[in-house]
């Protein structure tokens, strides 16, 4: 089992000035404060109030933009397929949808909020290790363009389901390599002691099942193994010689292979660590699955989603602790739970053109709910802020608002899609009320 990633050290942590100048799309005015491209952020939070999402679509669009161009430069036939997990805002997918990419999805859910934006079902890749029989039968009427199977159990499952509608589902067959990719243990997906794929060395006899059952037509093979990889290459590179030596070994048996979906899990630097480009990428797959000569997908969410995005939160109070001082802010865990269960680093930006160059001690980042765990961060150096102050945390573009929750009753937080100049909510904020209204007394309690 991956081990649990140290805790930084935070006498290293980059300064406020470092974390903007990492992030094209954030600025520093100097009567403003902190800017999203064209935006003061303290306009949004005194149009939309606290706490919000804020998601810049140019800076969506240039990492989209920057990993298809890398893939097209190293001559590869890629399509991606960004992995609406990540973050499923409309919003966001519809931006995305515009540059051309399609969709990874996991559930039905996903599935139709990627159609609403616009993205063709031919262009959706539907993976997870759990598809209900609801699911297959949406992804078989809508005309998903792969689904990507898990196990013998859930081809039997698919096959039953095509059969009686008479269709052939193009499907993929996910394999497991064994390949640690040297990330947090809980979203290392590559390990034969994880829960997906099945073991490769199996892959060879169940692809053949796939070719003789009825209803499925085997295209390719699919592999994913991890999620914010930041050690290198060599994980991807031992995982993509294992598929190539897979499909050579599937086309010898005369079994057909169209093409080779490599998943997605390219990290991004949430505080200073160094990160792999997607040139990296680009070249890892080049060397170890280009000479096959088939057409390669991509899945990636984080990368394309994570830095865009941020918390946008106020503080309720400053605490001065025994011997700690606490910034309470009105964000919480059921916010941005990934400093909660990953022990994740985010960078948090004071708002104001002031607290940004005022001198700095350290102080626990916290929330107001009542979890110990509902901490951001520990011995951060942060000015002293005064109740109202606004501070930003940073890069929580993916897994920030998909994996939120209404934890002590707290509703969901909104959602603004800042463009150039301009902003517009793109999920209100919940209400109190509606919150509410979703639970129902049965007739004996009423």
């Amino acid at each position: 089992m991956a081990a649990p990633l140290p805790l930084p050290d935070p006498a290293a942590d980059p300064s406020f000035a470092e974390l903007i100048a990492q992030r094209p799309h954030l600025g520093a005015d100097a009567f403003s404060g902190l800017m999203v491209e064209g935006v003061p952020l303290a306009a949004i939070a005194q149009a939309v109030g606290t706490p919000t999402w804020v998601y810049a679509a140019g800076a969506l669009r240039r990492r989209a933009r920057a990993l298809t161009g890398a893939l097209a430069a190293s001559g590869l036939r890629a399509s991606v397929h960004y992995a609406v997990k990540a973050n499923s805002n409309l919003a966001v997918l519809r931006v995305l949808a515009a540059e051309g990419l399609g969709a990874d999805v996991v559930s039905e859910g996903e599935a139709r909020a990627a159609r609403a934006a616009g993205i063709a079902a031919a262009d959706i890749v539907f993976s997870g290790v759990g598809k209900t029989l609801p699911e297959l039968r949406y992804a078989l009427d809508e005309g998903i363009g792969q689904i990507n199977l898990e196990s013998p159990e859930e081809a039997a499952m698919l096959s039953a389901i095509a059969a009686a509608r008479g269709v052939k589902a193009r499907v993929a067959l996910r394999v497991n390599p064994d390949v640690d990719a040297g990330t947090h243990a809980k979203i290392t997906t590559g390990l034969a002691e994880n829960k997906f794929g099945v073991a490769i060395d199996q892959a060879p006899a169940l692809y053949a099942q796939l070719a003789a059952l009825p209803g499925l037509s085997p295209v390719g093979i699919a592999v994913h193994i991890g999620s914010q990889i930041t050690a290198g290459m060599a994980a991807y590179r031992a995982a993509y010689a294992r598929v190539a030596e897979l499909v050579r070994a599937l086309r010898a048996a005369g079994l057909p292979v169209e093409q080779v979906d490599c998943g997605g899990g390219l990290g991004i630097p949430y505080r200073d660590e160094p990160a792999p480009s997607p040139e990296a990428l680009a070249g890892a797959i080049k060397a170890t699955l280009g000479p096959l000569g088939l057409p390669v997908m991509l899945e990636p969410g984080r990368w394309i989603a994570g830095p865009p995005g941020l918390l946008l939160a106020a503080v309720i109070l400053q605490k001065q602790g025994a011997g700690r001082r606490f910034l309470v802010l009105d964000a919480a865990m059921n916010d941005l739970v990934r400093p909660a269960m990953y022990e994740a680093w985010h960078g948090i930006l004071p708002v104001a053109a002031a607290d940004l160059v005022a001198p700095v001690s350290p102080a626990d980042v916290v929330g107001p709910v009542c979890e110990t765990g509902d901490t951001f961060a520990r011995d951060r150096a942060m000015p002293r802020l005064a109740p109202g102050a606004l501070v930003a945390l940073l890069d929580a573009g993916a897994y920030g608002a998909a994996m939120s929750s209404t934890y002590n009753l707290r509703p969901l937080a909104a959602e603004v899609l800042v463009d150039g100049d301009r902003f517009a909510v793109v999920r209100p904020r919940q209400s109190l009320s509606a919150l509410l209204a979703a639970e129902r007394l049965p007739a004996w309690l009423a």
